[in-house]
């Protein structure tokens, strides 16, 4: 498996499996799955309600504890100094092991200068292995960078065809911030699945269109952690290393880029309020 190398020298797989949205009854088999297919980085939030479904998965897979990378997040609701310590315990039970790989802040709202003041002191004392966020902008950013002591490992941001982050990965490649995606196939959205352009890319190399996307971010050097439900597909996903994209290919992709999000945007108040109600919901 190909790896990156966060700021702080540890080793990250630039190719993982995420469990947004798997029920969490379903999760456990998901991640069994995954694991034994060779994914070693699993991507899980508190807000996803299934760390106990990896947790059990990492448990019954009998895979060193050592060969594996685990990421978890911070809530908006725990993001508070005091909040997040519990948060991060909590976590470590439900994920059935000492220390976390990857620990980032979920969203930029609420305390997290406080969350990530005790997202470091776990830190220093080897609860967890690196530290960064998710969803920041790269004004917040800039901002978090320069006022911590600790400078984010990774900022995970949605990243797709559609979507690229020019600007961001700029700013992050500056401060040495590892470019992390979510939504890599957008969800699905406008048509991705069947954009004729990604189509074409991958019946020049017999590969899916799936595949070329992950392929494209790869070769962007952007951790990618794309989610599914079935087993096939898992192994589509993984089989990403025995082909290279052409520089041609690649500028018709980055041409597909309309810079803007096709979910939400921190800067429109509507989302934000939508996302706060969500941390704030029983």
């Amino acid at each position: 498996m190909q790896k990156v190398t966060l700021n702080n020298g540890v080793e990250m797989p630039i190719l993982g499996y995420g469990v947004y949205q798997i029920d969490p009854k379903e999760c456990e088999r998901c991640v069994i799955d995954a694991l034994s297919l060779g994914y070693r980085l699993i991507d899980t939030a508190q807000s996803y309600h299934n760390e106990e479904g990896v947790g059990n998965a990492i448990e019954k897979s009998g895979i060193p504890r050592s060969e594996l990378f685990i990421t978890t997040k911070i809530w908006i609701s725990n993001a508070d100094y005091e909040k997040a310590k519990v948060s991060i315990f909590e976590s470590l039970k439900k994920l059935k092991t000492d220390y976390i790989d990857l620990l980032l802040i979920h969203q930029p709202f609420n305390d997290y200068y406080g969350a990530y003041r005790a997202m470091t002191e776990a830190y220093r004392a080897g609860k967890v292995r690196a530290i960064g966020v998710s969803n920041f902008y790269p004004d917040r950013l800039i901002d978090l960078c320069h006022f911590q002591e600790v400078t984010p490992a990774v900022n995970q941001v949605e990243t797709h065809p559609f979507h690229q982050q020019k600007l961001a990965q700029k700013i992050m490649k500056k401060y040495e911030v590892q470019h992390e995606s979510w939504a890599p196939f957008a969800e699905g959205r406008k048509g991705i699945f069947t954009n004729p352009i990604l189509k074409s890319i991958g019946e020049k190399y017999g590969k899916s269109i799936a595949q070329v996307i992950l392929r494209f971010l790869i070769q962007k050097d952007v951790v990618v952690i794309p989610k599914t439900i079935h087993k096939e597909r898992m192994i589509e996903n993984f089989n990403v290393f025995d082909f290279v994209l052409s520089d041609e290919d690649m500028n018709a992709i980055i041409a597909l880029d309309e810079g803007k999000s096709l979910f939400f945007s921190h800067y429109d108040p509507q989302a934000v309020e939508y996302l706060i109600s969500l941390a704030k919901q029983k």
